[in-house]
C-alpha cells in the first residue's frame, strides 16, 4: 500500500476507482455503491486518475483500486473485499481474505481470471442478475410468507379440530387421556422433555378443542398481521402438542414440515435475511431428499421411470384429475417421471445460485407442486411448499408481479438491523439447525456423523425444529382397499362409506384440499399392513360396534343409524381406475374381492 493525498476526497471516506469504460466494472461498482451507501465514494479512473499521479494508468486498467481515507491503496480482490467491508453484514469477506490460509491467493486468481474476461463476465452478470441489479430486499416476501403461513396453520388446526373428538377424544379411537396416562406411568417426569405438549395439564375433550380452535384463532391473527411473533410462538407450541397428542394420526411428514417452517418463520420475524435463508434451506432439504430417497430405496419403478404409471391410481386420495393422468400414454408418464427427478434432484441446488437461477428453480418447483396438487389430495403440503418458493424471489421481482393497487394497501415492516443479542441468538439457532439437518441428511446417505453432532441432534429431536424428509420413497403398484361392513345377524351385511377414500365405485374421487382426513389416510396405510399389528384398527372397529357418535361423524354414512350392528368385519378389495372414456354415469373404479382383511367380530370378542 502506498500513501497519497486525494484532493477530491473529504478526508473521512475511502474511494473505489474502477474502469468507467468496462461494462462489467460499472455494473458491479453500481451494485457495491448501493450496498455501501455513503460510506464509500465511487468513481471511474478516467475522472480520478489525475488526482493519483503515483498510480500508473496500467494499474487502473488492470484492476480496481481502493484508496483508504488515510491514503493507503489496495488493488484487485483485496480492493473489492475492503469495499465490501463497509456494507452491513459483508465484513466476513475481508476476514476470510486476511485470516483464512489460501483464501487470498485463490481470490486473487479468480479476480485475475474475471479481469481477463470482463466482456463475458458482463454478459453473464446481465443474464444471471438482471440489468439494474440492486442489493436484494425481502421485507415484502417475508410479509407475504407470514400471511400465507397463517392460512396454512389455519387449515391445519381447523382440519384436525373437526376430527379431534373422533380420533383422540375421550370416546375416540385413541383417547388422549389413556395415552397421557401410559406415558406418565412409563417415563415419569421425563415426559415433559420426551413428549412436550400442553396436554400434560389437561387431556380433556375441552382442552383438545381449546388447542385446536385456539390455534385457528392465532392463525387468523398471524394472517391479519396482528401480534405476529406471539402468534408464531404459540402456534408452534400448540401444533407441537397436537403432533404428540394425535399419536398414529399425526405421523405424517407434512406435520413436522409445518412445525419446522413455523419455527423458522419465528426466527425470520426477528432477522429477515437469515430467516429467509433458513427457510430456503428447508425447501432445499424437503425437495432434494424427496428425490434422493426414491433412488436410495432401490425401488425399480423409480429407476426405470415407470412409477407414475402406478402413482395416480395407488396414491392415498386421488382427485378426479388423477383418473385422466393415469390414462396418459406410458411414454409421456416416463418423461414426466424423469422431469420430476430433474426438479427434485437438480433444481434445489439453484436455490443457492444468483437470483435468476433461483427464479428458474422456483418456476420448476411450482410447476411440480401444481401438478401434484391437481392430481392428489395432499392437504396443505403442496401449498406450503409453493409458499416457500415465494422466498426464492426478492422484493424487486415480487413488485413487478403484484398489482400496485394491492401493494398500496399493505403496511410493510421497516427494514432495520436486529439488536446484537437478537442477531447472536438467531445465528446460534441457525447454526444448530444447519448442523442437525446435516446430521440427518448424512444418516440418510448411510454416513456416520461425529458422535457429538449426533448427540446434539438427538437432544433437540423432541422439539421437531429439524426433521428428516423424503416423500414417496417406494411406489405402491396396486391399490388395495379395506371396506368395513356391519351386520345384525351375520348374514345380511351393510357397507360403511368413508368421506374421502374410495368405496362406492360409481362415486367420483372427491376434492378435500387443504383438509387432511386422517382416518381415511390411516385406512390407506392399514391396507399395506397386517391388521394384527395395528392396535388402532381394532379400537376403531370397537367404536363402530358401539355406534360411537364422535367416530361415526368421521364417516360419510352410517348404515345403522338407530341401533349398532352386532357384528363387524373388514373385506379386502383390489381397486383400479375404470377404463371407460365417458364416466357419466359409468363407474370411476373397478374392484375385485381379495378376501377378508379382518374377520367378523362382536363386542364380546
Amino acid at each position: 500500500m502506498n500513501p497519497t493525498a486525494d484532493p477530491t476526497a473529504d478526508g473521512s471516506r475511502p474511494v473505489l476507482i474502477y474502469d468507467g469504460d468496462c461494462g462489467f466494472c460499472v455494473y458491479w461498482a453500481r451494485y457495491w455503491q448501493k450496498l455501501t451507501g455513503s460510506r464509500v465514494r465511487f468513481g471511474p479512473y478516467q475522472d480520478l486518475a489525475a488526482h493519483y499521479p503515483h498510480v500508473p494508468l496500467a494499474e487502473f486498467r488492470r484492476a480496481s483500486q481502493y484508496i483508504a481515507a488515510d491514503g493507503r491503496r489496495a488493488a484487485a480482490a483485496e480492493a473489492s473485499f475492503l469495499t465490501l467491508s463497509h456494507a452491513p453484514g459483508k465484513q466476513f469477506w475481508l476476514t476470510l481474505y486476511r485470516r483464512l490460509p489460501g483464501f487470498a491467493a485463490l481470490a486473487e486468481l479468480v479476480y485475475a481470471f474475471i479481469a481477463r474476461h470482463r466482456p463475458a463476465g458482463y454478459r453473464i452478470s446481465m443474464l444471471l442478475w438482471g440489468r439494474d441489479y440492486a442489493p436484494p430486499r425481502y421485507e415484502l416476501g417475508a410479509f407475504l410468507f407470514l400471511r400465507g403461513l397463517g392460512l396454512v396453520y389455519l387449515a391445519a388446526f381447523v382440519s384436525f379440530g373437526v376430527q379431534a373428538r373422533g380420533l383422540i377424544g375421550s370416546h375416540g379411537i385413541l383417547p388422549l387421556g389413556e395415552f397421557a396416562d401410559a406415558v406418565r406411568a412409563a417415563v415419569g417426569a421425563e415426559r415433559f422433555y420426551l413428549v412436550p405438549m400442553v396436554f400434560w395439564w389437561s387431556a380433556s375433550d375441552f382442552a383438545i378443542q381449546t388447542v385446536c380452535w385456539g390455534g385457528a384463532g392465532l392463525a387468523l391473527l398471524l394472517t391479519c398481521n396482528l401480534l405476529p411473533r406471539v402468534s408464531l410462538l404459540l402456534l408452534y407450541i400448540l401444533y407441537l402438542s397436537l403432533l404428540y397428542a394425535g399419536q398414529v394420526f399425526m405421523t405424517y411428514q407434512w406435520d413436522v414440515y409445518l412445525l419446522e417452517a413455523g419455527f423458522l418463520a419465528l426466527l425470520m420475524s426477528f432477522a429477515t435475511t437469515p430467516g429467509v435463508w433458513l427457510l430456503r434451506w428447508l425447501l432445499f432439504r424437503f425437495m432434494f431428499m424427496s428425490g434422493v430417497v426414491k433412488l436410495l430405496s432401490g425401488d425399480p419403478n423409480w429407476w426405470n421411470l415407470s412409477a407414475l404409471s402406478y402413482h395416480f391410481v395407488s396414491q392415498p386420495l386421488p382427485t378426479p384429475l388423477a383418473w385422466y393422468a393415469a390414462h396418459l400414454p406410458a411414454a409421456l408418464l416416463r418423461c414426466a417421471t424423469g422431469g420430476m427427478f430433474v426438479i427434485e434432484l437438480g433444481l434445489p441446488f439453484l436455490i443457492f445460485c444468483p437470483r435468476r437461477l433461483r427464479f428458474l428453480a422456483a418456476g420448476g418447483m411450482l410447476l411440480l407442486q401444481t401438478l401434484i396438487l391437481i392430481t392428489g389430495n395432499y392437504n396443505w403440503f403442496n401449498l406450503q411448499t409453493m409458499l416457500l418458493c415465494l422466498l426464492l424471489f426478492d422484493d424487486l421481482a415480487l413488485r413487478r408481479i403484484l398489482p400496485e393497487r394491492l401493494l398500496a394497501q399493505w403496511t410493510l415492516p421497516q427494514a432495520c438491523r436486529p439488536r446484537r443479542a437478537t442477531s447472536l441468538l438467531v445465528a446460534a439457532s441457525a447454526a444448530l439447525i444447519v448442523l442437525c439437518s446435516l446430521v440427518q441428511m448424512a444418516a440418510r446417505f448411510g454416513g456416520s456423523p461425529p458422535a457429538v453432532a449426533q448427540l446434539v441432534a438427538r437432544a433437540i429431536e423432541p422439539l421437531h425444529v429439524v426433521s428428516p424428509y423424503g416423500l414417496f420413497a417406494v411406489m405402491t403398484t396396486e391399490r388395495d382397499e379395506i371396506v368395513i361392513e356391519g351386520s345384525y345377524d351375520g348374514i345380511d351385511w351393510r357397507e360403511y362409506a368413508f368421506r374421502y377414500k374410495p368405496g362406492d365405485v360409481t362415486r367420483r374421487p372427491p376434492w378435500n384440499i387443504p383438509h387432511q382426513p386422517r382416518l381415511d389416510w390411516q385406512m390407506w396405510f392399514a391396507a399395506l399392513d397386517d391388521p394384527r399389528r395395528l392396535r388402532w384398527f381394532a379400537l376403531f372397529l370397537t367404536r363402530v360396534l358401539q355406534n360411537e357418535p364422535t367416530v361415526m361423524a368421521l364417516m360419510a354414512s352410517n348404515p345403522f343409524p338407530d341401533k349398532p350392528p352386532r357384528y363387524v368385519r373388514a373385506k379386502f378389495y383390489a381397486y383400479t381406475f375404470s377404463g371407460a372414456a365417458d364416466k357419466t354415469p359409468g363407474p370411476w373404479w373397478n374392484r375385485r374381492l381379495l378376501g377378508l382383511y379382518f374377520p367378523a367380530v362382536s363386542l364380546r370378542e
